[in-house]
Parts: structure tokens; C-alpha cells; sequence
């Protein structure tokens, strides 16, 4: 039995992505920061499946969580086929780089790029081993070209870092039958997270070109395919899934 390690996957973005691994059959590792009660609706949500999903509290801003992720996954399941990293702090108040504190650049950073490295170097050995690994990256539309983003710098400066180095796991592993992609969702908020597309499709969305919002099923269907066996050729990819809004730009 294949197993996936989503961070953050017991809501938002991450939730349909979890429960399409459990569906598939997948064994599950899935991180919360604070939210228990969500993250344990998991359990309830899969009661014949609780076996195969293993929830651990962890603030991905800190390598020692991280490392106690790893270990407890080792423990458990002794295999990591899928990791994706759909974690990162994001601050939500739009201000420019220079009012940034010390603090929350480092957040950002240490969050949104020094934590995939972390996560990589523990699972790296495991998946050369397996010959087989799937490591998916979460960015933003234009992270791929390296594109400034107003009021968003910091994390912006994170993804875009992340885009490289998600690049150069691709080419340095996939003699050993791994690939690392990461996929830019677009505008996707509140319920919209964890909604499935039918739902999005009962609300008229006269922002987005396609006349819907995206949803976590959008995100959850990308990763499926990436990380099936036969998607081996697609690797170091950067995917926008922006249904034709232009995300970055729209403070401008």
C-alpha cells in the first residue's frame, strides 16, 4: 500500500487532496497546526478507514516538528510514495515589503521554502530506495517566471524560491524514478477550498473568465495526475490552474 504525506491536509486546499489518497486506497499521513477537531473529522468522515490515516500536529516553521513528522511516518507505514506540501503561512494583510517585521519574513521563508527542504531531505532517501517518489510544491500564477507581486512580496519571494528548487529536485532525481512538480492555484477562498466542482458550478463567479470559482477538487485532480505512475515524463512543471483570471495583478 502506497503512502501519502499532505501537510496542512485536514482543511482547505489540502482536504480534497487528502481524501481522494484515501479513496485511492492510499495510506494517509496528514499535518493540522491548530486545529484538532478538524483534523479528526478525518476519522469520523472515514471510520472504516482509520487504519490507514495518521493525523500529527505540527508547525512546519520548525524543523524539529518537521523531523518528528518524518520519524512518526517511518514508524507507521516504513514507506513515503506521495509528499505534498500543501502547508505555508501566508499573511493576508496586503502590505509592502518594507513594512514587513523581521518576524514575518522569516515565517514566510522558513514556512514557504526552508520546510520543503527539510521534508525533502528526510524523504528523499526513502523514495531513492523505493526507486519511485512523487513530490508535489504549491506556488502562485507566475511563479515560474519569477513574477513580483504586489502587497505579497515575501511570500511571493518564498514561492518563487521554491520554484527552483522544486526545478532542481526534478532534474537531480528522476534518474531515481522521482519527479517534483508544483501546481499554482488560483484565486480559491473560503468554502470554495473544500467544495467539489459541481458545487462551484451552482454559483455564478463573474470574476473568473470560465464563470466559476476554482475548488480544492480542481487542485486535488492535478495532483492526482502528477502522482500516478505513468506521469513520470511531467517533472520540474509549473502548473497555474487560474480558470483565466489574472491573479496577481488584480490589486494593481
Amino acid at each position: 500500500m502506497k503512502h501519502a504525506l499532505v501537510t496542512a491536509g485536514s482543511k482547505g486546499l489540502g482536504r480534497q487532496v487528502v481524501e481522494s489518497f484515501i479513496e485511492k486506497e492510499c495510506s494517509v499521513t496528514v499535518t493540522y497546526h491548530k486545529d484538532l477537531e478538524k483534523a479528526e473529522s478525518l476519522l469520523q468522515r472515514y471510520p472504516h478507514h482509520k487504519d490507514r490515516i495518521h493525523i500529527v500536529q505540527a508547525d512546519v516553521t520548525k524543523k524539529e516538528d518537521i523531523d518528528r513528522v518524518m520519524e512518526s511516518v517511518m514508524e507507521r507505514f516504513q514507506r513515503i510514495d506521495y509528499l505534498v506540501h500543501n502547508a505555508g503561512p501566508y499573511i493576508f494583510e496586503r502590505k509592502k515589503i518594507a513594512d514587513y517585521t523581521e518576524q514575518e519574513w522569516n515565517q514566510m521563508i522558513q514556512g514557504n521554502l526552508t520546510s520543503v527542504f527539510h521534508f525533502y531531505k528526510k524523504a528523499i532517501p526513502v523514495m531513492r530506495e523505493q526507486h519511485f517518489g512523487r513530490i508535489i510544491t504549491y506556488g502562485f500564477q507566475g511563479a515560474g517566471s519569477a513574477a513580483g507581486w504586489i502587497y505579497r512580496g515575501a511570500f511571493a519571494a518564498a514561492k518563487v524560491g521554491l520554484v527552483s528548487l522544486t526545478k532542481t529536485i526534478a532534474y537531480e532525481e528522476a534518474e531515481n524514478g522521482i519527479t517534483a512538480n508544483m501546481v499554482c492555484p488560483g484565486n480559491i477562498t473560503g468554502s470554495m477550498k473544500e467544495a467539489t466542482i459541481e458545487e462551484s458550478r451552482r454559483i455564478r463567479d463573474e470574476v473568473t473568465p470560465i464563470g466559476r470559482s476554482g475548488t480544492g477538487e480542481d487542485i486535488a485532480r492535478i495532483v492526482d495526475f502528477l502522482c500516478q505512475g505513468n506521469s513520470d515524463l511531467i517533472t520540474g512543471a509549473v502548473i497555474d490552474a487560474t480558470g483565466g483570471l489574472d491573479v496577481i495583478h488584480r490589486f494593481r
